[in-house]
């Protein structure tokens, strides 16, 4: 009886003096610091599509604009100035090859009513100023192709003469002014063409054929029964008149075969033909 009392006594006092396990309902823990990684939203104020689609096409006009401004630009001034540098070029690039071409087969004087062509061509599209153009970068492709000799040659030949005869015809100048004094200036450069040899070859080139030609006059005049010598004023004056004549129907022929030349290419308003040769064109 003690004992069971002292059993039930001991078993109380252990479950009294026990603490007490409740379920954590009020358990809470230190919140950790809030992290986001997300990005910020852009709420732009008063937004609208309206306003984008009127900025977009304000820009557009702007653009179309511009653009106008440039074509307008294009097709005037600045275009003419273009036309006129790649025309010059592709001339003198034709010309200067051609002589080039003709001088190494050996060939020159069958073509040789060509070379001037680019020059007077030039000159009467654009003027006195593209033919000079030409005419100099024909000369300065030359010097790097075929050296000086071949440069100077083809200007005193035919540049002189493409030139002046470019810009007769861009005045309309009469068949009579043109050919004169196209003439005259294929004599100049012929004769310089000549003091050019001269030097090169240490010769008097002039002395020659004024005496050869004084020979020739005595022997004629002497066929003749008239025993006379001439003077050397009349040999050069027979001289020059022959370079001169030579020249003139050189040039004419010039202008039959350009008049030709240009008429089939649709520029026969720009020629001042005479009336034989417009009728029988």
């Amino acid at each position: 009886m003690n004992l069971l009392s002292r059993i039930t006594i001991h078993g109380l006092h252990h479950h009294h003096t026990l603490p007490s396990l409740s379920p954590p309902h009020s358990l809470s823990f230190p919140q950790r610091p809030n992290l986001s990684l997300s990005k910020p939203k852009f709420k732009p104020n008063n937004f609208r599509v309206s306003s984008l689609g009127e900025a977009s096409s304000h820009y557009t006009n702007n653009l179309k604009k511009i653009y106008s401004d440039n074509e307008v630009k294009v097709d005037g001034e600045t275009y003419d100035k273009t036309l006129r540098l790649v025309e010059c070029s592709m001339f003198a690039a034709l010309g200067g090859l051609a002589y080039v071409l003709s001088s190494s087969l050996a060939i020159e004087n069958y073509f040789g009513c060509f070379f001037a062509l680019p020059i007077v061509f030039s000159s009467m599209r654009w003027g006195l100023a593209a033919g000079r153009k030409t005419m100099v970068a024909t000369a300065i492709l030359l010097l790097v192709l075929a050296g000086p000799i071949k440069a100077l040659t083809y200007l005193l030949m035919y540049g002189l003469l493409g030139l002046t005869m470019g810009s007769l015809w861009r005045s309309k100048a009469s068949w009579g002014l043109s050919v004169g004094l196209s003439a005259m200036a294929r004599a100049l450069g012929s004769s310089a063409y000549v003091v050019m040899l001269s030097f090169l070859i240490r010769e008097n080139l002039f002395g020659l054929i004024t005496i050869n030609l004084h020979a020739i006059l005595s022997y004629i005049l002497t066929s003749f029964g008239i025993f006379t010598i001439p003077s050397m004023t009349t040999i050069y004056i027979i001289f020059g008149t022959l370079v001169f004549i030579n020249c003139s129907c050189f040039v004419f022929l010039l202008h039959l075969l350009y008049s030709v030349f240009f008429t089939r290419l649709g520029m026969k308003e720009s020629l001042s033909l005479p009336g034989w040769l417009e009728k029988a064109i």
